[in-house]
C-alpha cells in the first residue's frame, strides 16, 4: 500500500508495486520519486519508509525485503539499488530458487542528510549514519560513520565532511 504525503511528487513513470503481503510504502512531505524509479515489494514483508525532502533519481530500484528506513533530506543518485534481502544458496543439493531467502540482517537504515552516488548498491544490514556520503558505483555493507565520505569497491573511508 502506497501512502504518500500530498506534497510528495511521484512521477507517473515511476513503477511502485502493490504489495500482496501487506508491505507499506510511505513517502514523506516534499520528497520526489523521479521517472523510472522502481519500488518492488519482494523478498520479505517489511516496509519502505522514505522521509521528508528526499530525492530518488531515475533508474533506482528499491526492494522492500527486510525493510528500508530512510530519514530526511536523503539524496539518491541515478541507477542505485537498495536490496535489503539475501538469497539462500548454501545447499548445493537444492536449487537456489528453492532455498528462498536467508534470515534478515536488519534491513537498510539511511539516516538524515545522506547522499548516495550514482550506480551504488546498498545491501541488507547496511546502516548509513547521518551525513554520510557514498561515492558512485560503491557497494555498501555494514555501518558507515556519521559525516564520513566513502568510495570505491571495496568501500573505504576517504574523508569526512567538516
Amino acid at each position: 500500500m502506497l501512502v504518500a504525503d500530498n506534497s510528495a511528487r511521484i512521477s507517473k513513470f515511476a513503477d511502485i508495486d502493490e504489495s500482496t503481503r501487506g508491505t507499506k510504502i510511505r513517502v514523506g512531505a516534499n520528497s520526489v520519486i523521479d521517472s523510472f524509479v522502481r519500488i518492488k515489494c519482494a523478498g520479505g514483508t517489511d516496509d519502505v519508509v522514505i522521509g521528508e525532502h528526499c530525492f530518488i533519481n531515475s533508474g533506482t530500484v528499491i526492494y522492500s525485503g527486510n525493510g528500508v528506513r530512510m530519514g530526511d533530506h536523503v539524496l539518491i543518485a541515478a541507477n542505485c539499488t537498495l536490496a535489503p534481502v539475501n538469497h539462500a544458496c548454501r545447499d548445493r543439493n537444492q536449487l537456489i530458487v528453492e532455498q528462498r531467502f536467508s534470515p534478515s540482517k536488519g534491513g537498510i537504515v539511511i539516516e538524515d542528510d545522506v547522499w548516495i552516488g550514482a550506480g551504488s548498491v546498498v545491501l541488507d544490514g547496511a546502516i548509513l549514519r547521518r551525513g554520510a556520503v557514498v561515492g558512485a558505483c560503491a557497494l555498501v555493507r555494514g555501518e558507515l560513520e556519521s559525516y564520513g565520505i566513502y568510495a570505491g569497491n571495496p568501500l573505504k573511508k576517504i574523508g569526512e565532511r567538516t
